[in-house]
């Protein structure tokens, strides 16, 4: 199958469910006022050695506001912030970073365990070697999905470069088992995310089409995003560029780090996006559905709200935060791109200390 791992793409940047030429260092410019992105690669490892995609939006003028460092979800990359950085970089400097695995960054292949290279730790040194490299010396940093494993980890252990936090959409822990109040979930299988047919994988235009019907909505970040997560073959068929083995080592390592929210005492926000229907939970159902499934689909969102305002509750609690913003009718996967005005927003309210 030419599309490989696409429910870890789809999770951050194209479906519905949390479970789409790099120069030099160059200089900070700017065009008509507005904000200009530079395109680098960063070297975080010499052994391996591991240079990452890097987007650095510079603000049209002086800096009036922190600086911000944002990280995607599970198969995502730095592409998935087209929209939200430049809106930010309006008075900032923001970095969107495509983490080892994804993107345009290097892939390590994991050889003596299989989380190899993917460890939480990690990750974080690799934000570290970024900042250390671009001269950065504090920022918010902001994480959607499993990027919050790196938030939590990097405030733990470097309290001193991290001034803020936001976290989009992240589950409070990745190793307990979501409490479905005893309630079983319907495994119905028009409630699975589809995978991608070998027709999905002929074209560009195939694996674009087949994405957009697994999203919400189809924005330019999303298809920035795939575009820069395959490869395309000589035959013009494509194939997702992150290998089986590395993203199983990120997925598997994401869920084995119980993160330690006692040791974060930076300012945080926490976003949560809630589904509300069927288009922002399964946007890949054809109507008319038929009634098993209609049922089966409703206790399913009403079961998921449920555990996300539990998740969303406990992590408020353990960041000691009064900050939150919770987006009802909206999709994990595209929530900063459809509810960007309300995102910016409440980051801006922010007090960064």
């Amino acid at each position: 199958m030419a599309l490989t791992g696409v429910a870890g793409l789809a999770a951050c940047g194209g479906g519905s469910h949390g479970g789409v030429g790099v120069g030099g260092a160059g200089g900070v410019g700017t065009a008509g006022g507005k904000p200009v992105v530079i395109d680098r690669r960063v070297k975080v490892s010499a052994s391996p050695e591991v240079s990452l995609q890097v987007r650095d939006w510079q603000p049209p003028g002086s800096s009036t506001g922190p600086v911000f460092v944002l990280l995607a979800g599970l198969g995502g990359n730095a592409r998935y912030f087209d929209s939200l950085a430049p809106a930010l970089a309006a008075r900032s400097r923001v970095i969107a970073i495509s983490r080892r695995g994804y993107g345009l960054s290097d892939k390590p292949l994991p050889v003596k365990t299989a989380t190899q290279y993917y460890e939480v730790d990690t990750l974080v040194a690799d934000l570290k070697a970024v900042l250390d490299a671009l001269g950065v010396r504090r920022a918010v940093l902001g994480g959607h999905s499993i990027a919050g494993n790196e938030l939590t980890r990097f405030a733990g252990l470097h309290p001193e470069r991290t001034q803020g936090l936001v976290y989009l959409d992240t589950t409070f822990d990745y190793t307990v088992e979501a409490d479905s109040a005893g309630e079983t979930v319907p495994d119905n299988r028009l409630l699975h995310e589809p995978r991608p047919t070998p027709d999905d994988g002929r074209s560009l235009q195939a694996a674009t089409a087949f994405f957009r019907r697994n999203s919400k909505n189809w924005w330019p970040a999303l298809e920035a995003n795939l575009r820069d997560a395959i490869d395309i073959r000589t035959d013009a068929s494509v194939r997702l560029n992150t290998p089986d083995e590395v993203e199983t080592a990120m997925d598997t390592a994401a869920h084995s780090f119980s993160p330690d929210y006692k040791a974060v005492h930076a300012p945080s926000l926490v976003v949560t996006a809630l589904p509300a229907d069927n288009r922002d939970m399964f946007p890949w159902l054809e109507l008319p559905l038929d009634a098993k499934t209609q049922k089966d689909a409703a206790d399913y969102l009403r079961i998921f709200r449920r555990v996300a305002i539990t998740n969303s509750n406990q992590l408020v609690s353990a960041l000691d935060t009064p900050n939150r913003l919770t987006l009802d009718n909206a999709s994990h996967g595209d929530f900063i791109m459809e509810r960007e005005a309300e995102v910016l927003r409440a980051i801006q309210f922010m007090t960064w200390a």
